[in-house]
């Protein structure tokens, strides 16, 4: 339809359209800026978009469904991006010291993380990461802790109440959560909700949480919410901020 026989309505949701799909997301309260509309237009004009298959609605707004990532094995994941991921690693690893206790949840760049630790002297690595915890068994120097519970092949984390009753008893210093999407409206998401649930229990048991993700990941949305932006204290990835994200990662106060 062209635009002189659009209503003002349809105009203006074919523009909220554009948005999302322009930066993957879109906030109620950027819908009242953006198109000076009441919250409750705003809302309506998701709802209409989501129920017409052309957004995803989120609770707080809405997201692209090309920006939804599907969960991908950890087999699959690993030929992905490998020499960025190491590159990833290597800075994270610069902030790991002697003495330190670090959690790692599971993940490609975690993996990556663990490997380059494993020579790495008096280091406690907690982490729910089958994998990752085979990778550091056979360190002298770095020890291990690691969660029970189920098992998800696709990403060899465990989950569940059993591995949430072990973390609620550990105090961890440093975070590296890896991460299937990351947005400014959403914040830290992941496929699974058994993961998400595991890596908010690890975050709150942490003094600095650290998130370890390559730029594929970024304004992408997955479908269960890790954590908010807020309770990230660092970002290490391997791409420049754009203004909008600077400006919010001026007020968190968060390092990139």
């Amino acid at each position: 339809m062209s635009s002189d026989k659009m209503s003002k309505g349809d105009k203006r949701r074919s523009q909220i359209l554009e948005a999302v799909e322009k930066t993957g997301e879109i906030t109620i309260p950027q819908v009242m800026e953006r198109f000076s509309c009441s919250e409750a237009t705003a809302r309506r004009d998701l709802n209409l978009l989501a129920d017409a298959n052309f957004v995803i609605r989120t609770i707080g707004g809405a997201s692209s469904k090309r920006g939804v990532l599907p969960e991908m094995s950890f087999r699959e994941k690993e030929d992905l991006l490998p020499d960025i991921k190491e590159t990833l690693a290597v800075k994270a690893a610069s902030f790991i010291e002697e003495g330190d206790i670090i959690g790692l949840t599971g993940g490609t760049t975690t993996f990556h993380i663990a490997r380059q630790i494993k020579n790495r002297s008096n280091i406690t690595v907690v982490t729910n990461a089958v994998n990752i915890a085979m990778e550091l068994a056979d360190s002298d120097t770095v020890q291990t802790v690691l969660t029970g519970g189920v098992l998800r092949s696709k990403s060899y984390e465990m989950c569940g109440p059993l591995a949430e009753s072990v973390l609620e008893k550990l105090n961890i210093g440093k975070m590296f959560v890896g991460l299937d999407g990351i947005s400014l409206g959403e914040g830290l998401t992941t496929y699974s909700e058994l993961e998400a649930q595991i890596g908010r229990l690890m975050i709150e048991r942490s003094k600095m949480t650290i998130a370890v993700f390559d730029n594929t990941k970024v304004n992408r949305t997955s479908l269960f919410t890790l954590a908010p932006l807020s309770a990230v204290h660092r970002c290490i990835t391997d791409m420049e901020p754009d203004e909008e994200w600077k400006k919010r990662l001026r007020e968190l106060g968060i390092k990139w």
